[in-house]
């Protein structure tokens, strides 16, 4: 059975590009942390509501692969999935498609850990945080 996913699509601004008017490598990770607050809205809740819950979820690995440039103006799709869902981490995957050709620009992941605002250490993820995950993993 597939993955559930979660998709996301938005254009690329002046902002997101180089002088070539070129997506810069570094905001792709951006688009993915985009794709994970909407994910988070979509799930009916946000990082807000997180912070409320005494946690925060730091970033402990992060990946990406750079398959076809994006460009200054081009609506591109991210998709989300989960790809490991632990007691104290989760593990997202990602893939930016350019909407209008199809055509896979890059794919990538990012680890997170759910972590104590106040202790700074790994804690488990709060259930009600796991249920509406359960849909989009593996």
């Amino acid at each position: 059975m597939p993955l559930a996913a979660f998709k996301t699509s938005f254009r690329i601004t002046w902002a997101d590009t180089d002088a070539a008017q070129v997506v810069h490598y570094s905001n792709y990770f951006r688009f993915f942390e985009r794709a994970e607050e909407e994910f988070y809205r979509h799930l009916g809740f946000s990082f807000t509501d997180i912070n409320k819950m005494g946690i925060w979820l730091p970033r402990v690995e992060s990946f990406c692969q750079f398959k076809k440039p994006a460009r200054f103006g081009d609506l591109i799709e991210v998709e989300l999935t989960v790809r490991e869902l632990k007691e104290k981490s989760i593990k997202y995957e990602f893939k930016i498609f350019n909407k209008e050709s199809a055509v896979l620009l890059a794919n990538g992941y990012v680890v997170i850990v759910a972590a104590d605002k106040h202790m700074e250490r790994a804690v488990q993820i709060p259930k009600e945080i796991v249920e509406k995950l359960k849909p989009f993993c593996k």
